[in-house]
């Protein structure tokens, strides 16, 4: 069953009514639009009752005001995200309904209210562009389970200490300033490293710290860590050290932290689909860039753990899946995937066998990769011809696709004559892997959302972290959490590949701290949680 339901404005933060009118798969209404006074209450008693697949314009627009009500949803098919792909496939980009999950009162405030018809309407549309193309509607189904994780975990936050942040903070930068006041120990190195120089400077203005060195008798071209870090200067580490500070004050300092952290939660605004490759971004708190300092201060709540699970190789894999390489797909079905392309190809080198295959999905011809590559296309013809293909009609100009229908943006107006075909033959190169490793993450993200939601022990655990190929689960029973995204990473393969021999381990880790590194895994053994080859 589909549910199309449209939210009325409301004033002040009031729970706004909403049009609800249900509809067949192909979109058509099966009754009249019927208006109700409470758009939580209708969307609980319907979901409890049918559990249908609701329809609404955007999940961003939405979710969030059921959340604050205490209302969760199984499914969904958002239109916004659905347009942008269908667009995208078609030569047209369209904005992907990114819109801020936003949680002050008023949010409908912002924009008048849809005409239920005009949204049941574009999801009949939608719905005769997707028939007949199963790919493509796996696609839409997990980008729009996607934007209900997204909303989730924005709303319940991953848990965050932020007395500990503070004691970072201070340990690092001294006392919090007042008003527009440096840290201490900020201005303490603005001082130091003007003496250095023997005159006062910005540190944080390339052109002024490059016009130091020249007085000093260096030439530099940039003031990037790799440049500096080859000169003997006495200003050099404090230049260094005042980056780094620099940047955990403007990037995480006390105002961040004002901002993104309530209620002992880290709560971040995700973006699905983002990146044309369909690869998640954040806004302003970061949180697929959190650093390592901030790390030690995302602490599980008592009695909790985090189980952090990370896809190791993700991309490699993708390629054998993806090429059906009878080679490849057989390196792809061990732990290591790099160990038998190894003894295949170049003596047990695996260091060789790693630069030699990110060198196909990358478009790397220099360099320690050069002499390797022919070696690999001998003894992996088909997978190193599947990015190759891509890579010569994206030189073309060309539009090439993920494995489920994502397609890559059409070349600007004018490339034949001035683009840069290279450029573009490298992009399209790794789009077609990139892109479907995060097809492939967001159907795990989606079935692991839905075994979580659906287990009859509540206290399993929540989804508190996504990160291209890592989820997070904040849980009371990490035994259990660990098979839910082990079967879900079965789910997820089996949906896009079918009966393959591809593996796609998971690296696992408990923690009661993101920022350890030395637990033991489930298995006992000692896991960092990180993934080893993107």
């Amino acid at each position: 069953m589909r549910m199309v339901v449209v939210p009325d404005t409301a004033p002040g933060g009031e729970m706004p009514g909403a049009s609800t009118v249900a509809v067949d798969g192909d979109g058509r209404p099966l009754g009249a639009v019927t208006h109700h006074r409470d758009l939580a209450e209708v969307v609980r008693t319907v979901e409890a009752a049918d559990r249908p697949r609701w329809v609404w314009s955007n999940t961003a627009g939405v979710y969030p005001t059921l959340l604050r009500a205490g209302v969760r949803i199984r499914r969904c098919h958002d239109l916004a995200t659905t347009r942008a792909i269908l667009g995208m496939r078609a030569g047209v980009p369209v904005p992907s309904g990114d819109e801020q999950i936003d949680d002050r009162p008023g949010l409908f405030d912002a924009a008048p209210a849809a005409d239920p018809n005009v949204v049941v309407a574009e999801f009949a549309e939608q719905r005769r562009a997707l028939t007949g193309n199963g790919r493509l509607d796996l696609l839409v189904a997990a980008e729009s389970a996607g934007t209900l994780a997204a909303a989730e975990m924005g709303f319940d936050g991953l848990p965050f200490s932020a007395d500990a942040h503070r004691r970072l903070l201070e340990d690092a930068l001294g006392p919090r300033p007042l008003g527009y006041d440096l840290p201490v120990r900020i201005a303490e190195l603005n001082d130091r490293i003007g003496d250095a120089f023997g005159r006062r400077l910005n540190p944080a203005s390339p052109a002024e710290v490059i016009d130091a060195f020249r007085r000093a008798g260096i030439e530099l071209t940039s003031t990037r860590k790799w440049v500096l870090q080859e000169i003997d200067h006495p200003a050099v580490p404090l230049l260094l050290q005042h980056r780094d500070l620099s940047k955990l004050f403007s990037t995480n300092g006390w105002h961040w932290l004002d901002t993104w952290v309530h209620g002992s939660r880290f709560r971040p605004v995700y973006v699905p689909g983002a990146v044309v490759s369909g690869r998640w971004a954040s806004r302003g708190g970061g949180a697929l860039q959190i650093p390592k300092s901030l790390r030690s201060s995302v602490v599980a709540d008592p009695g909790h753990s985090f189980v952090i699970a990370d896809a190791g190789q993700l991309e490699p894999r993708i390629l054998a899946a993806v090429s059906g390489d009878p080679r490849m797909v057989a390196a792809a079905g061990a732990d290591d995937l790099y160990a038998p392309v190894a003894a295949d190809v170049f003596g047990g080198d695996r260091g060789k066998a790693k630069v030699a295959i990110l060198a196909v999905l990358y478009g790397g011809t220099s360099g320690d990769a050069r002499p390797l590559l022919p070696l690999l296309r001998s003894r992996f013809p088909v997978a190193v011809d599947y990015v190759e293909r891509a890579a010569r009609a994206g030189e073309r100009g060309e539009v090439v696709h993920s494995w489920l229908g994502r397609a890559c943006p059409p070349p600007e107006e004018g490339f034949h004559e001035q683009g840069d075909a290279r450029a573009r033959g490298r992009f399209t190169r790794n789009f077609v892997v990139q892109a479907t490793a995060a097809e492939w993450a967001l159907c795990v993200l989606a079935e692991l959302r839905r075994r979580l939601l659906t287990d009859p022990d509540r206290t399993v655990g929540e989804l508190v972290f996504f990160q291209h190929d890592e989820v997070v689960v904040h849980t009371r029973n990490p035994e259990a959490a660990a098979e839910h995204i082990e079967a879900s990473v079965a789910v997820a393969t089996r949906l896009l590949f079918g009966d393959t021999a591809v593996r796609f381990p998971m690296k696992m880790a408990v923690r009661t701290s993101y920022a350890e590194d030395d637990e033991p895994g489930l298995d006992g053994t000692a896991s960092d949680g990180t993934g080893d080859a993107e």
